[in-house]
């Protein structure tokens, strides 16, 4: 019987019959076959465990621990939930059902809506589906009997996602009398499938696309276990509690007005001085890191759009010209062309690069209607956008620089983060001699900073390669953060020049970065990072002055007036109202500190302090308790 070589991910190297299933591969060399191994990879393709190996390859066996493992579990699931919904509904056309970050979620073509009922009996049905056990079992066919086929089982978007196929053997998988469309791989069988939770329902047009019939979306998850999967709902249970949705509402910090249209947010008095706060910060930060603040149009004719490219590639995300004394105008989607602008106003020398302009330049993108989502998603917002015009000497000291201004920024939020180095795409603009320079300049910086990254291979856009950073937030949940674009395709289109030490000309590098994003998407992401309960120096209301009777609405009013002449944000409840009443108004208000006023306190010329958390500090003189403020203020607590 011929043989074959097969290398593992320790290195190894083994000797097989050649023919013999992955399965029987992993039995032989020991592994635990139990429900924690239920995939592997053939040479970094993931396949099923049956497979049989019939050449040299490497092999390494799949858990849930690893992305692949999670993809295949979860995707796996959807099957099965698929088969449920066929076996209760069979009306129901069935579509996609991918895996998805967390979860799963499959699209189905049924007139009457699902409802949280029907999410029930559905559960109930897969934890039946997943106990006959049923083998995932993969059949390779023609198109013309796969076609066939779902022509008999009258599933017509099956049919169309064929006809996109252009090879003419296709896979199938089955699992008892539901069989999908797939390439797969799966889970060994159903059994594998035990720890599921169906989410939610919502619509999805088919293919993504407005003009396709809705469907309906069914999302869930799924884990390996129950613990997993517990811990997992507690964390969304938790999430529900910080959605900036809700918390926007509930402490009256933003709004969106259909009537205005959607994606657009209004900044309500209390949301618009944490926006004020964080963009003070933000300037005196930039200052002192050599930025220069530029305000730039809100609009640009077509010259400038076709010149940097947007028309030819960003048009879809552009809204409507206006037309104005004869020439098309559009509003901004990118504060970079007016920046450009600004550098050509004069010959700049070599002596006087590099040159940073920053601006908080409110931009317009068409997003479609089913992503907006609160602040997070939307049509119109403020973006902390800065362009750095460098020598190719200077790039590395100048990315070393945002990422020092990065680390200062992200620390004072209270987020930490992990950084990716997104390298050159197939379709890309620029010499390999300018990428390779450009990414050596990138990895330089982040190694300076001792910033641990991961290389995001083709991850670069096609002017240049970048820096991604996440953000992990209080829940672990990971946040789209500040990101550093190395560009040598607008130097080239606007011609951005500088004179040389050769008094030559030459163009110039230019890098485009974000620290905090958009406003409206920072702050979103803010509000549930601290679940709406602002440290100090951000919160809107930093003390809510509270009066037992109405005797000491005269002594609250003054220690209002000398709290503001001290740069304190005050409210008062002077309310007719018991004082458990007011403070447990506060704490859903989430203002830091009470200061309560009773008979006691007004004759010692004190206050009583509380916090938000329901800690009693007792009383406290004024003066000490500004002092105290203050201190907290600076330390940005």
């Amino acid at each position: 019987m011929a043989e074959i070589t097969l290398t593992l991910n320790d290195g190894r190297s083994i000797q097989f019959e050649k023919g013999a299933s992955v399965k029987e591969v992993l039995d032989q060399l020991g592994v635990k076959m139990d429900k924690s191994v239920f995939s592997a990879k053939l040479d970094d393709i993931p396949i099923d465990l049956n497979h049989p190996l019939e050449k040299d390859a490497r092999l390494e066996a799949l858990t849930f621990d690893s992305e692949e493992g999670r993809e295949i579990y979860r995707h796996s699931t959807s099957h099965l939930m698929a088969h449920a919904v066929k076996e209760l509904f069979s009306e129901a056309k069935i579509t996609i059902g991918p895996a998805i970050k967390n979860g799963f979620y499959y699209d189905f073509d049924m007139e009457q809506p699902f409802s949280p009922e029907d999410l029930e009996r559905i559960g109930k049905k897969m934890k039946k589906i997943a106990q006959r056990n049923l083998p995932f079992q993969r059949l390779e066919v023609s198109k013309e009997e796969a076609r066939k086929l779902f022509k008999e089982q009258k599933e017509p978007y099956k049919i169309e996602l064929l006809e996109e196929i252009d090879e003419e053997q296709v896979t199938l998988y089955r699992q008892g009398e539901f069989i999908d469309l797939c390439r797969g791989p799966h889970v060994p069988s159903t059994g594998w499938l035990s720890s599921f939770k169906l989410l939610s329902v919502a619509g999805a047009y088919w293919k993504g696309d407005e003009h396709n019939k809705m469907l309906q979306r069914i999302y869930g998850t799924s884990f390996p276990n129950r613990e997993e999967l517990d811990r997992y709902l507690s964390q969304l249970e938790e999430a529900k509690k910080r959605d900036h949705r809700i918390l926007g509402k509930q402490l009256d910090l933003f709004s969106l007005h259909e009537e205005i249209g959607p994606g657009l947010i209004h900044w309500h008095p209390k949301g618009a001085i944490i926006r004020n706060i964080i963009e003070d910060f933000w300037k005196k930060e930039h200052s002192r890191h050599g930025y220069q603040q530029v305000y730039t149009p809100h609009i640009a004719s077509k010259t400038t759009y076709q010149t940097s490219g947007h028309l030819e590639s960003y048009k879809e995300n552009m809204y409507a010209p206006m037309e104005i004394d004869g020439v098309p105008y559009w509003v901004k989607p990118m504060n970079c062309p007016g920046h450009i602008m600004i550098y050509q106003t004069r010959l700049r020398s070599y002596r006087d690069l590099p040159i940073r302009y920053a601006e908080l330049g409110t931009v317009y993108r068409y997003e479609r209607g089913g992503v907006l989502h609160g602040m997070l998603r939307v049509r119109g917002f403020t973006q902390d956008d800065a362009h750095i015009f460098c020598t190719p000497e200077q790039m590395a000291d100048e990315i070393a620089g945002v990422l020092g201004l990065v680390d200062v920024m992200m620390k004072t939020f209270g987020y930490s983060y992990h950084s990716y180095l997104a390298t050159r795409p197939e379709k890309s603009l620029g010499s390999e001699e300018l990428w390779q320079r450009a990414i050596h300049a990138l990895a330089e910086a982040l190694e300076r900073h001792s910033m641990r990254y991961n290389i995001d291979p083709g991850g670069g856009v096609f002017y240049g390669p970048k820096i991604d950073i996440k953000l992990w937030d209080a829940l672990g949940r990971e946040w789209q953060g500040p990101t550093i674009q190395v560009d040598f395709n607008l130097p080239e289109r606007f011609n951005i020049l500088y004179t040389g030490p050769d008094g030559a000309r030459h163009h110039a590098v230019m890098i485009h970065r974000t620290v905090l994003g958009s406003m409206e998407r920072f702050i979103g992401g803010l509000i549930e990072h601290y679940a709406g309960a602002f440290p100090l120096w951000l919160a809107p209301s930093q003390v809510v002055i509270l009066t037992i009777t109405s005797r000491q609405i005269e002594c609250g009013k003054k220690v209002e007036e000398q709290l503001k002449k001290c740069d304190i944000r005050v409210e008062t409840d002077f309310r007719n109202e018991k004082i458990g009443y007011k403070i447990r108004e506060a704490q859903l208000a989430k203002i830091p500190y009470m200061a309560v006023i009773g008979g006691r306190e007004m004759t010692s010329d004190t206050v009583s302090i509380r916090t938000r958390q329901g800690k009693d500090m007792g009383p406290i003189k004024l003066e000490s308790l500004v002092e105290k403020l203050h201190r907290e203020i600076e330390a940005k607590q």
